[in-house]
């Protein structure tokens, strides 16, 4: 057991498992925003803003927590008018009526501008703003709270060390196999993981608020309405798409509640804890196995998603869902054996599927992923697998997992940039 490793998968967790309010692309921008608010000292009479095109797809369709607005020019406005720069993913938690409807007017007085940022970077956001005469350029790169450069009236007041950002250099998990985050999830001292419980708490609450309002497409709320009709069963796999996809609703739609993120997605966080909290409530389990069936779904969300671009065309939200495979097939059956072949069985099933922004749809990715992980789930109990003989499943797991993340960061680029050149002509319309 390779027990040295430990410490850096711990930091890994505590990195990249954080509350988040709202999608986090948007609220990157309103971070920029906020901290250039602080430094400019006024409120801005003009925000200029440039963001890379996977985070202007990431941001297109989304409603701005506490905004009822889709869209980068209100967070952007909302986050220089009373963005908490010290609040970093949480930066819009304290908004009030009056500072929303400020922003909705500087969009109305064509005072905020949002373009694209000719940069080599997949994540960045730029905002510069202006009051008095004066301005402020704050960017963030490679990580959504990141800040590497501020400038004031053309001195710079701060400038990374390095390119890369804080987020990437926190940890590593070079080394680390899928074998190593299992053993670290399900043996580590209790009170060392109990903090993954978190998790459960925020993305629940999140749940329950989807379930009761009428956010985004609602989806998880009507299956709920069909399930009461008889066309659904009042089942476990029922269940896990119910709770699962209103969280998702509530985030998507603009609630005023944190996810608890995952690698920077709040509907990643979701799609790793939902289906397994969900199913440690049917077992009727103690904080401990539900912590440890947590962390072995949050830690191999995070070890997967290590291997691709921080933002890209193939829609992490189902390589959270191995996560939840892995925790699932643990509180079902227990051994490595069982969490190998569920999470081979996704790679075999969900495998390209594309990011086309976030938008309510989000929640449809959301429920398909959580039932293709409890149906891989049911195969392994029956010791079934999708095998290394079909399409890129190895017979390894994290050879399984090395040829899914290789599609991302090869042809899916392509894909990438087809999907954004879709979304732009389509917008401009």
């Amino acid at each position: 057991m390779n027990t040295h490793l430990w410490p850096d998968l711990l930091k890994a967790v505590r990195h990249e498992v954080t509350p988040a309010l709202g999608c986090t692309e948007p609220i990157s921008l309103a971070l920029a925003c906020a901290i250039a608010r602080r430094e400019l000292g006024a409120v801005p009479e003009r925000i200029v803003a440039k963001v890379s095109p996977n985070l202007m797809k990431n941001g297109m369709g989304v409603t701005v927590p506490g905004t009822g607005t889709v869209g980068l020019p209100i967070a952007a406005a909302v986050g220089a008018l009373g963005g908490d720069p010290d609040g970093r993913l949480e930066v819009l938690k304290g908004l009030d009526a009056g500072t929303v409807a400020a922003g909705k007017a500087m969009l109305a007085a064509q005072q905020v501008g949002v373009g694209i940022a000719d940069v080599p970077n997949i994540l960045y956001a730029e905002a510069r703003l202006e009051a008095g005469g004066h301005w402020v350029r704050v960017c963030i790169a490679d990580a959504h709270t990141h800040v590497v450069r501020i400038e004031k009236d053309g001195e710079t007041l701060f400038e990374a060390e390095s390119c890369r950002g804080d987020d990437e250099v926190a940890y590593s998990l070079t080394g680390v196999t899928a074998r190593d985050v299992y053993d670290f999830a399900t043996t580590a001292p209790f009170d060392d993981i109990a903090f993954i419980l978190e998790a459960a708490r925020l993305n629940d609450a999140l749940s329950v608020e989807g379930m009761g309002g009428d956010y985004g497409l609602h989806i998880g709320a009507t299956l709920k309405r069909q399930m009461h009709k008889g066309l659904l069963s009042d089942d476990l796999p029922t269940q896990i798409l119910i709770r699962s996809t209103s969280a998702s609703d509530a985030r998507m739609g603009g609630a005023t509640l944190p996810a608890m993120s995952n690698s920077g997605s709040g509907n990643q966080g979701i799609a790793a804890t939902m289906p397994v909290v969900v199913v440690a409530e049917h077992l009727g389990v103690g904080d401990e196995t539900l912590a440890r069936a947590l962390m072995l779904s949050h830690l191999m969300a995070i070890y997967v998603h290590d291997k691709l671009p921080r933002l890209s065309a193939l829609c992490a939200v189902t390589t959270a869902s191995m996560g939840a495979a892995a925790g699932i097939a643990w509180l079902l059956r227990g051994g490595y054996d069982a969490v190998g072949m569920a999470i081979c069985s996704m790679v075999g099933d969900i495998a390209g599927i594309i990011c086309d922004g976030a938008s309510n749809s989000c929640a449809m990715k959301v429920s398909t992923s959580g039932s293709a992980a409890y149906k891989a789930v049911l195969m392994a109990l029956d010791d079934s697998r999708v095998t290394g003989n079909e399409g890129i499943v190895a017979d390894d797991v994290d050879a399984s997992i090395d040829n899914l993340c290789a599609l991302a960061c090869g042809s899916m680029v392509q894909t990438d940039r087809q999907i954004i050149e879709i979304m732009v002509k389509k917008n401009n319309c």
